[in-house]
């Protein structure tokens, strides 16, 4: 099924652009967080802002789907932009480095679960044989995220200073929640109807052991962040980072893209978390001049649209009834954990050592370990 005809779907093209303004943060949160920190902080310390902020998503993320779930996503998602947009805001009032981590928790906490409420929606909008495609659609458009996100942030930052930066990505933040839950179908959607479990979504076997994996490769690309800013800064051009994490986003859209016209299937996973483990291992090389590091921020981004698109199919097929939005979530939670501790190991590891190139080992290692953990699910979860 064609990606055109999943856009011309009714509200389709709306709740992907809406999801996509009010997920912008998750590329630029990053980038103006460390940007604000270094202002006056270590980068161990920002390294760690950043953790605990990707951390207060993957706290807030379950729970707030979960009780979406249950009732309806506009309430629970206008609520969680509020506490988020107050966390931002407190953020950046030259508070001391316990009150911002604090604010940075509160900031991820109540970010509205955005992956989730979009991914329930597929199957109300679209015939079955077109969800696969809205999947695949889905992850390639994500990547304008942290294509834009960053360069927002960047720009923010340029034109305004550090805490424009936050500001910025707070107030994206709030438009998108506003823009995406005013759409027929979010305001109609309800949760279905099921038994409902103590462990929810994670009393599936298969789920348990995708997230592993996802923990991993977030750990991965959380870490990325913080190595690009460090080898940027060893050029010389600290707001390079956000060019150079854009460069990684590109890439990733053209993966993106090239996969709406290959077949989704679970069975493709460990060798996709092999193809995006290795793609991060020319990162090594840290070429100078800078201009030289952007292809290999290109070459890393390739195959991680592929890998989540067949996550995501197969989570919808493995979760159990009356858990969507909550499975979801828990990918989106494992991933913000692992790039939360992916983001402080590698923080700490730069601050112990002089080595730029030392910052870019963490993120291949990482990902590569998670293809054993993808390897029974490929082999039990249903066909796609």
């Amino acid at each position: 099924m064609s990606v055109s005809a999943v856009l011309r779907a009714a509200q389709v093209a709306r709740v992907l652009a809406a999801s996509c303004v009010g997920r912008l943060p998750l590329g630029a949160a990053p980038v103006a967080l460390l940007l604000y920190a270094r202002e006056s902080l270590s980068i161990a310390a920002a390294g760690l802002l950043v953790g605990v902020y990707t951390a207060g998503l993957a706290v807030g993320g379950p729970v707030l789907a979960r009780i979406a779930d249950r009732f309806r996503q506009p309430p629970v998602m206008l609520a969680g932009a509020a506490v988020s947009t107050l966390g931002f805001v407190v953020l950046v009032q030259g508070v001391p480095l316990w009150a911002a981590l604090l604010a940075g928790a509160l900031a991820g906490l109540g970010a509205p679960p955005f992956e989730a409420g979009l991914r329930v929606l597929w199957r109300d909008l679209l015939d079955e044989e077109q969800v696969p495609a809205a999947y695949t659609l889905d992850i390639a458009v994500q990547e304008l995220i942290f294509i834009f996100g960053p360069l927002v942030a960047g720009l923010a930052v340029a034109l305004g200073g550090g805490a424009a930066g936050v500001y910025a990505t707070a107030a994206l933040q709030l438009l998108g929640t506003v823009w995406f839950v005013t759409t027929p179908v979010v305001r109609g959607w309800r949760g279905e109807h099921a038994e409902r479990h103590w462990a929810g979504a994670l009393r599936s076997g298969p789920l348990r052991l995708l997230l592993t994996a996802v923990v991993l490769i977030g750990a991965g690309v959380g870490s990325l962040p913080v190595a690009m800013l460090d080898y940027a800064e060893s050029v010389g051009h600290r707001s390079f980072s956000s060019w150079l994490l854009a460069a990684q986003a590109f890439g990733a859209l053209i993966g993106g893209l090239v996969n709406t016209r290959v077949k989704v299937d679970a069975r493709r996973l460990p060798w996709l978390g092999l193809a995006l483990g290795l793609g991060y291992v020319p990162l090594l090389l840290t070429p100078a001049p800078a201009p030289l590091m952007l292809p290999l921020a290109v070459l890393c981004g390739l195959f991680l649209p592929p890998l989540l698109a067949a996550a995501f199919l197969t989570v919808d097929r493995i979760a159990p009834p009356g858990t969507a939005a909550e499975a979801f979530a828990w990918v989106a939670t494992a991933f913000s954990v692992g790039a939360a501790a992916g983001a402080a190991v590698d923080g700490a590891i730069l601050d112990a050592v002089t080595s730029t190139r030392a910052g870019f080992i963490l993120p291949p290692v990482v990902i590569l370990l998670a293809v054993p953990w993808l390897r029974p699910v490929a082999r039990h979860a249903p066909a796609n």
